[in-house]
């Protein structure tokens, strides 16, 4: 993908590189680093910062204590650093006048069709407010069966949320090598993944390599690049401690080791949404017109529906079909069943007097509407 394609950017920042290897947060990276995404920022790309941290700064301020290593040692110290790390983010990016929103998020927040929807729509709101998101697991809460683990993954996760054109995961390494170059002075930098299946000696090469003090290492950081390819993101693993990274691989330099994307990123939405399979919870009918609106690109609006058929809510999947029953579309709908028998046929004038001043104007917008 051309560099200039390249409007909406996911940042991942470890905390070997927020730490700058030490075992404490560092503020002099860390600004060098927030200067750089509102550099990308001011250039008028679309960027959200995913951050590690909050279990280092928690464990910083509690003046490195001995603890055990169950989940509830962390969740204390996540409590404890996750404010201060929101802290020192709002004083950095306020140094470039930008705004900043703490996004905490967990496995169901994502698997879940109408929470991911929820969260999408969250992100795409802040995002078009020009205000930068800072993403991190929900540590705090989050119990095992629902954790995510690591937030390279969660990264890659964020990137098919918003259908970023590409993911820039920064770590203590200058990319993806052939051996842990800690260990293996023959090792080599891999500076280009292109083919579908990532070759078995990479996966093995990367085993072991978790970092000091993050939860992940560069298996992680391999599992989610090949994640986020699949869902049509490029995705670029490189060194934060190489000077202007983030700029220079906005403009195209090659850096680090990218991984190419495998589909576009409508493919990688037509995934998800096609991925109901059999799982479809309701169909709608509509008239003439909706269809013809339909198959030229536009959202599904209530003036439209004739006929609500199933029990859903918001984010399910449902089917659209006209008035002889031929399925034209699929997606992921913003009302509940119960709702939409309410609205169906109404101008979107009238939905406020029906359900409230909450309320959607489309019941499926395009970007999440596949034609078949």
């Amino acid at each position: 993908m051309n560099s200039n394609a390249y409007t909406s950017i996911v940042v991942k920042l470890g905390t070997s590189t927020l730490t700058a290897g030490t075992n404490s947060l560092s503020p002099a990276h860390m600004v060098e680093l927030v200067r750089q995404i509102a550099q990308l920022h001011h250039d008028g790309r679309k960027v959200i910062l995913v951050s590690s941290g909050a279990i280092a700064a928690g464990r910083e301020r509690l003046g490195f204590p001995q603890l055990p290593k169950e989940i509830p040692a962390k969740q204390m110290l996540s409590a404890i650093g996750q404010p201060r790390l929101m802290s020192l983010y709002e004083q950095l990016f306020g140094i470039y006048k930008l705004t900043v929103a703490q996004v905490l998020l967990t496995k169901t927040d994502l698997a879940d069709r109408g929470r991911y929807l929820n969260s999408r729509n969250t992100l795409a709101a802040l995002l078009t407010q020009r205000v930068v998101p800072i993403v991190n697991e929900n540590d705090t809460v989050a119990t095992e069966e629902i954790r995510l683990g690591d937030n390279d993954n969660l990264s890659a996760l964020v990137a098919n949320l918003i259908e970023a054109d590409l993911l820039v995961i920064l770590t203590d390494q200058a990319g993806l090598f052939t051996a842990d170059p800690r260990l293996d002075p023959s090792a080599e930098l891999i500076s280009d993944i292109t083919g579908p299946a990532i070759p078995q000696s990479i996966w093995e090469a990367v085993r072991g390599t978790a970092g000091k003090l993050g939860t992940g290492g560069m298996l992680t950081k391999l599992q989610a690049a090949d994640l986020a390819r699949r869902s049509g993101t490029t995705v670029i693993i490189a060194s934060g401690d190489e000077a202007n990274v983030l700029t220079r691989l906005a403009a195209g330099e090659k850096l680090g080791t990218r991984f190419s994307p495998l589909a576009t990123t409508l493919e990688g939405r037509k995934r998800y949404i096609l991925a109901g399979g059999n799982n479809i919870q309701g169909i709608l009918t509509v008239d003439a017109g909706a269809a013809r609106a339909l198959r030229k690109g536009g959202s599904l609006l209530p003036v439209g529906m004739t006929h609500v058929t199933g029990e859903f809510d918001c984010g399910d999947t449902v089917k659209v079909v006209n008035h002889s029953g031929d399925v034209i579309a699929r997606g992921l709908v913003n009302y509940s069943a119960a709702d939409l028998v309410r609205i169906a046929g109404k101008q979107s004038q009238e939905i406020e007097a029906i359900l409230g001043p909450d309320y959607d104007d489309e019941v499926i917008h395009r970007d999440n509407l596949v034609l078949l």
